[in-house]
């Protein structure tokens, strides 16, 4: 989830649940767009841990030793704490106490109308069914009015969220604003799908089907993971022809190496090319891409003491512009 608010600069909003260490999947999908946010916005990039609890809440030491993993890897990636501002969710108390107060108004059939609410309880069980699960787009609201963010880009699988925001924020400002816009109405940008980045098994990569190539992973391991990626089943022998559109490794190709892409694809329709050749030169190309990456990400690791303190100093930082916006929730509602 991003948003956007106009500034000077415009704010850009976006976060991660803390899973751990990430993938190219990660990488190539969300944190390149992060990186160039850095460049051109004031960027805000939340470490979303209360979240993380709506379904993991079974395990919290998990929850809380997979954030600087996961920092560490947006760092690695290039994400520079220098011109934006990590800070984590749950050390902005603000966003919890919006909640509360956005949750006295927020109608519990407008919540569970969310298409996504229904299905993952289905997908993942009846023990998730608990009332901060039920209130998680309000939650994802908060993340956004807090900052007072206008426009938010979004996948078409969180357009529902944000138009549940939408509404939310309609309806706080008609019973309290006295004709004052005191929170920001979002506005939904749908953003076009990313080129969705295929795991060894073909399937989209993810660490839970296991099939995931990290950014962490060294080069005789990704070479390995590599090696063991699907192709296209017709093409068994070197020199039968094949189909690059339905082959994992030609996917990567599109990404490590654009201008890799035109021949790979004329000498595998040809049967010129064959699938463990193919599959060698992506582990080197790949390898090669990912060696700054992973140089970085060595220097943050060995100074996990930096990366505390980047999010602290973040955090305080996303505290003031939270505190702010409180302090006009509270007036409008009497409470101050």
């Amino acid at each position: 989830m991003t948003a956007v608010t106009a500034a000077k600069r415009p704010r850009v909003m976006s976060g991660m649940r803390p899973t751990g260490r990430l993938h190219i999947g990660h990488y190539f999908g969300v944190l390149t767009q992060w990186a160039r946010y850095c460049r051109t916005a004031d960027a805000y990039f939340e470490i979303a841990d209360l979240h993380a609890y709506t379904t993991g809440f079974s395990d919290p030491q998990a929850i809380r030793d997979a954030r600087n993993e996961m920092v560490i890897d947006w760092l690695a990636a290039g994400v520079d704490p220098g011109s934006s501002t990590f800070f984590l969710q749950s050390g902005i108390p603000e966003i919890s106490e919006l909640q509360v107060l956005l949750g006295m108004i927020a109608p519990v059939s407008w919540l569970e109308r969310v298409p996504t609410y229904k299905g993952q309880i289905e997908a993942l069980g009846q023990e998730i069914a608990t009332y901060g699960f039920l209130g998680y787009p309000l939650l994802q609201l908060c993340d956004i009015a807090i900052f007072r963010g206008e426009e938010v880009p979004v996948g078409r699988d969180q357009a529902a969220h944000l138009e549940f925001g939408r509404e939310v924020v309609r309806r706080f400002n008609y019973l309290y604003g006295g004709g004052e816009q005191i929170l920001v109405e979002p506005k939904t940008m749908i953003l076009e799908e990313a080129a969705e980045v295929p795991g060894t098994d073909g399937r989209k990569m993810s660490k839970s089907y296991n099939n995931a190539i990290l950014l962490a992973d060294d080069e005789a391991t990704t070479t390995e993971k590599v090696r063991s990626m699907v192709t296209d089943p017709k093409k068994i022998r070197r020199n039968d022809p094949g189909n690059p559109e339905v082959c994992s490794v030609f996917a990567l190709w599109k990404l490590v190496e654009p201008q890799h892409v035109a021949p790979v694809d004329r000498d595998c329709r040809s049967g010129v090319l064959g699938c463990v050749q193919d599959k060698g030169d992506l582990a080197e190309a790949l390898n090669a891409y990912l060696k700054p990456i992973r140089e970085r990400r060595a220097l943050y690791a060995a100074d996990t003491a930096q990366v505390e303190r980047i999010i602290a100093e973040g955090t305080q930082r996303a505290r003031e512009v939270a505190r702010q916006t409180m302090i006009n929730v509270r007036r409008a509602m009497r409470l101050l």
